[in-house]
């Protein structure tokens, strides 16, 4: 299990130019963006233009902080994307351009090299405490506003956008909430030939 601490995430330029990503956890470690098997991330969106594509990867969405944001996926219908909304699952080397409602936003992007990885993504609103399953080959649960604490060997307190990454485990975590608040619990598993 590693405490992730958000004054500790690494920040980088846009594979397209158009801004900044913040890096919040990547396999293999300091994998580059043409070399991950899983990376989650936050954005801050400014203006509204076309996605990095990125060649074979599947990729899941989130709004953070801000009013939202519409993306127009080849293929698909336009998704309107606000902080209440359900993460929005879409493959990363679709041409996609996006358009703010009003103002910037942060979004939190979870992204899978397919055919060798998945993911899911979930956002709880949570008041009471909560217990989140980790049958997974790796769980990140990352903290949106307010504070949780986390059931372990030793308890692990996460402030606002701080994370926790385990590794595969079958017992779950049990989160206790300081005050209502969000959390996202990213779950990634390999893919085996069977599946």
């Amino acid at each position: 299990m590693r405490v992730l601490r958000a004054a500790g995430y690494k920040s980088m330029p846009w594979k397209n130019g158009g801004g900044v990503t913040t890096e919040i956890a990547v396999s293999p470690a300091d994998a580059g963006l043409d070399a991950f098997d899983w990376r989650v991330s936050m954005a801050r969106v400014e203006s509204g233009g076309p996605f990095s594509s990125f060649a074979g990867i599947d990729r899941t969405l989130s709004v953070l902080e801000g009013e939202g944001i519409v993306l127009d996926v080849a293929g698909q219908p336009p998704a309107r994307l606000t902080a209440t909304s359900a993460p929005f699952f879409f493959p990363a080397d679709r041409p996609t351009g996006a358009e703010l409602i009003a103002g910037p936003i942060t979004d939190l992007n979870v992204m899978t090299r397919r055919g060798r990885m998945r993911h899911s993504v979930e956002r709880l609103v949570i008041s009471a405490p909560a217990e989140i399953g980790t049958e997974s080959r790796a769980t990140l649960v990352l903290c949106l506003g307010g504070e949780v604490v986390v059931s372990a060997a030793e308890p692990v307190r996460l402030g606002h956008l701080d994370a926790l990454l385990t590794a595969s485990a079958t017992a779950g975590l049990r989160i206790q909430p300081i005050d209502d608040t969000t959390v996202f619990v990213v779950r990634i598993n390999c893919i085996r030939a069977n599946d």
